[in-house]
């Protein structure tokens, strides 16, 4: 089992116990939507994150992305990096019915899929030394998404969508967070290869 040095944030304790399973990590769960009236676990987290850093992984539905996205302007930016698990269809084995949106969330996602979120989101693992380096060429700007044909013009959002759902990304990803997902894992020119192969 891999150890990972920030603490990851999760939506509820189900999503833990799977998260625990795959790495040996602190993981806080935030109790849903709880955490929007919850001053004392803020305080906590952003304590947490001077320390250590955290890593955010929400489920890819409209619900996560609002629990994201308020955690995203609550807390330091520095201190925190984002975890995207990919939009699969399905549901848990706990719940009788699949959620509203119909796709799986943290907690029904295989061990492997949520080990590679956490890499991409660039996890420090301590059981080993650093993996692949971070792309070495200039970080993609919003000026480059531009003119690459993925916003600002006709087209431009199905070609985002298209791309999200070749790097199995979740398709609720702003233009913003996918801008900080590309630079995780790419530079401008692998980016525009990437495109080409994809015909995207």
């Amino acid at each position: 089992m891999r150890k990972i040095r920030e603490v990851i944030v999760v939506e509820g304790r189900y999503d833990k116990n799977a998260l625990r399973q795959v790495v040996d990590a602190t993981v806080i769960p935030l109790g849903g939507f709880a955490v929007f009236n919850d001053r004392e676990k803020l305080a906590f987290l952003r304590r947490l994150g001077q320390e250590r850093g955290l890593i955010l992984l929400t489920d890819s539905d409209g619900a996560g992305f609002v629990i994201r996205n308020y955690l995203k302007g609550a807390l330091p930016k520095e201190m925190v990096k984002q975890a995207y698990i990919p939009d699969i269809a399905g549901k848990e084995r706990r719940k009788r019915h699949p959620g509203k949106e119909g796709k799986l969330g943290v907690e029904g996602m295989k061990p492997q899929v949520l080990l590679e979120a956490l890499e991409r989101a660039g996890a420090t693992f301590l059981d080993e030394v650093p993996g692949k380096a971070a792309p070495e060429g200039p970080p993609i700007t919003k000026a480059d998404l531009f003119s690459m044909g993925l916003t600002g013009g006709s087209g431009s959002a199905a070609r985002r969508q298209a791309l999200l759902r070749y790097l199995e990304l979740p398709e609720h990803l702003t233009t913003g967070g996918m801008l900080e997902a590309l630079n995780l894992l790419y530079d401008r020119e692998s980016l525009c290869r990437l495109l080409d192969e994809a015909g995207i």
